[in-house]
């Protein structure tokens, strides 16, 4: 009765702020819709890649899901904001705790984002058109591009923040720090799990650039949990 208690409160708080960023990211994509192109010149420097189109409406399109894309990138502090104070309510948390929270998400978010830009997404689609010959070559959409840029960034930055959250299940009793430090293998498992289904090449070394990182991220929860003496 708690469990289901606590997620009405909390869905009640998040329904509120709802609205405020549905407006937000629909006027900003729309704001961001003339700079999506400079933005897709920018990716396809970085990344190094040619693109097509194969449909009347699809380049129209990319740059709308690009423009989204950048908008959610950018207002994800006031996102993240909105999330904790939403989860803070049933749980009774300090304003100063939730100030915390919302500061380091934001710079996990935004590290895990950048590791994905600079490191992971470079050498994953170079694996991946490295299978390009004289009979076979690149012909890459430009929808599809962008989707997998999009996606996999945002997923990193989401999946950087695993050591906040194991503070806040702690903090809240959900779990506790010596369950955390007792599954350790079980950690690996899922780590490795989500770093072969996120990562956009199915090679070892990508997996790890995820991985690695990612258990790294997981032990430095359990640190600061000892630290915190959760």
């Amino acid at each position: 009765m708690e469990i289901n208690s606590n997620l009405l409160i909390f869905l009640s708080e998040l329904r509120k702020s709802i609205r405020l960023l549905g407006a937000a990211v629909i006027i900003g994509t729309a704001v961001l819709y003339v700079l999506s192109a400079t933005v897709l010149t920018g990716l396809q420097n970085h990344l190094g890649q040619q693109l097509a189109f194969f449909t009347v409406a699809e380049p129209f399109l990319a740059h709308v899901k690009l423009s989204f894309f950048v908008t959610l990138f950018i207002l994800m502090p006031g996102i993240l904001y909105c999330l904790w104070m939403a989860l803070g309510k049933p749980f009774k948390l300090e304003e100063l705790t939730l100030a915390w929270f919302v500061f380091f998400t934001t710079v996990l978010f935004y590290l895990g984002a950048g590791f994905c830009y600079f490191i992971t997404l470079p050498y994953g689609v170079k694996f991946l058109l490295g299978f390009q010959s004289t009979q076979l070559k690149p012909m890459i959409s430009i929808s599809r591009f962008v989707n997998f840029v999009t996606i996999f960034i945002l997923a990193f930055g989401i999946i950087f923040e695993l050591p906040i959250f194991m503070v806040f299940a702690a903090r809240v009793g959900i779990c506790s720090r010596r369950t955390f430090e007792k599954h350790r293998r079980y950690a690996v498992l899922i780590i490795s799990i989500l770093a072969a289904l996120l990562t956009p090449t199915p090679d070892v070394v990508n997996m790890l650039l995820m991985g690695g990182p990612l258990y790294l991220l997981y032990e430095v929860g359990i640190l600061v949990l000892r630290m915190m003496k959760i």
